[in-house]
Formats: C-alpha cells, sequence, structure tokens
C-alpha cells in the first residue's frame, strides 16, 4: 500500500518539475515508462541526420541508438567498442555539432533547474551549444526540491555512483562520500546549471516517472 503512495508523490514532484522547466522555457514532458519515453522522443528526432549521445545509461535503454542506426542516420557514439582514445576525442568534438545530442542531468531541481557535473566536458558543452536539438532524459529520482538539493545530490549521490560505475580510483568510488579530491581521475571538474534554456538551442526534457540512471 505504502508504495502507491511513493508512487502518487513521486508523480505529483514530477508534474510539478514539469510545470517549472516550461516556466523556464524548456520544452518538458513527464512519461511513466521507458516505452513512452521512447516513442515520445522518435517523434521529436527523426528529422535529423547526425546524432551525439552522452554517456548515459538511462538515454542507451531507450534503444534509440541501434534504432537509429538502423534507420541509416549517422550516429556520434564513444561508447563504440573498440575506439582508440583519439577516435573517442574525434567523437566526442562529433557530438558538439550533431544534428540532436541525447543525454541525461546530473540532477533537476523541483524548481526547473538543471544540474550537470562532468570531467571531459563533451556532454556540457554539447548540452547547451552547437546542436539544433537537445534531448535531456532523466528518471524521476533525479529530482530534487531545489536547486540546493540538486548541487548536493551530485556530491553524495550522482559523482560517488559514477566514479564507481566507472571503476575510477577515486576516493568517493571507494568510501561512497565525496572528498572534494585531487586525484588524476576525478571525474566532478565542471559544474553547469542551466536556470533557463538557453537562448537558441532547442531542448527537451523527458521526465520518467522510474527510478533510473545515477
Amino acid at each position: 500500500m505504502s508504495q502507491r503512495y511513493r508512487r502518487w508523490l513521486s508523480r505529483k514532484t514530477a508534474e510539478r518539475c514539469v510545470t517549472n522547466l516550461k516556466r523556464n522555457g524548456f520544452d518538458a514532458y513527464l512519461v511513466q515508462t521507458v516505452q513512452e519515453a521512447h516513442d515520445q522522443i522518435l517523434g521529436m528526432i527523426s528529422e535529423f541526420e547526425t546524432f551525439g549521445f552522452g554517456g548515459s545509461e538511462t538515454v542507451r535503454g531507450l534503444g534509440l541508438v541501434e534504432e537509429l542506426l538502423a534507420m541509416g542516420k549517422a550516429v556520434y557514439d564513444h561508447w563504440r567498442p573498440g575506439l582508440s582514445a583519439e577516435e573517442v576525442h574525434i567523437v566526442r568534438r562529433q557530438q558538439v555539432v550533431s544534428d540532436c545530442f541525447l543525454c541525461s542531468a546530473n540532477a533537476i531541481s523541483a524548481q526547473g533547474e538543471i544540474v550537470n557535473v562532468d570531467g571531459i566536458g563533451n556532454r556540457v558543452s554539447a548540452m547547451v551549444f552547437g546542436p539544433r536539438k537537445v534531448v535531456i532524459v532523466a528518471g524521476s529520482n533525479k529530482i530534487t526540491p531545489d536547486l540546493d538539493s540538486a548541487l548536493r545530490r551530485v556530491r553524495e549521490v550522482a559523482g560517488p555512483m559514477r566514479a564507481k560505475s566507472l571503476g575510477m580510483e577515486t576516493p568517493c568510488a571507494s568510501s561512497g562520500q565525496c572528498a572534494d579530491c585531487q586525484v588524476p581521475q576525478r571525474i566532478c571538474r565542471i559544474t553547469t546549471i542551466l536556470h533557463r534554456k538557453p537562448m537558441t538551442t532547442d531542448m527537451a526534457v523527458v521526465l520518467i516517472n522510474q527510478d533510473l540512471g545515477f
């Protein structure tokens, strides 16, 4: 019974977040399932020819990489197996000038602000300027009450979990706690906050009312 009310509260919070994202200029949607997200996004992006993908488990879970390749589209995916370090760098640069870029977010405040922390910067670069269309996909678990809690989520949840998943030799990947470290493999180096939709970027946010990603 309690799970029913948790889902209800999650939906209401996500609805409030979508309302505020729209107020802040974003084209925002709330869907209940991954399949709904897939269908919603495919309808938005099928007109484009070149696609960049950020390093996101949530986005890859939509199955769009394979589907776009089958449609004959050009997909710039730095997670493609067998790429050399130089080839990965080239693909990341291509993402910034793709027609459409798809990625996730580290946190989204219920007030309609989007927070991301990168180690290299290709994701946040492509997100704010370059591609004609940007689609941000995130589970409702990434919604926080306000901007302060969104920034705190990155340090306390997203950062340690992501570092662990990537096998990084960082203090947070060992202890589960941010130490504001100085180690070479630190992944938290660049912080961006989208307070409003960038002026010249067509940007959509699709929230999925499920726990997804980090």
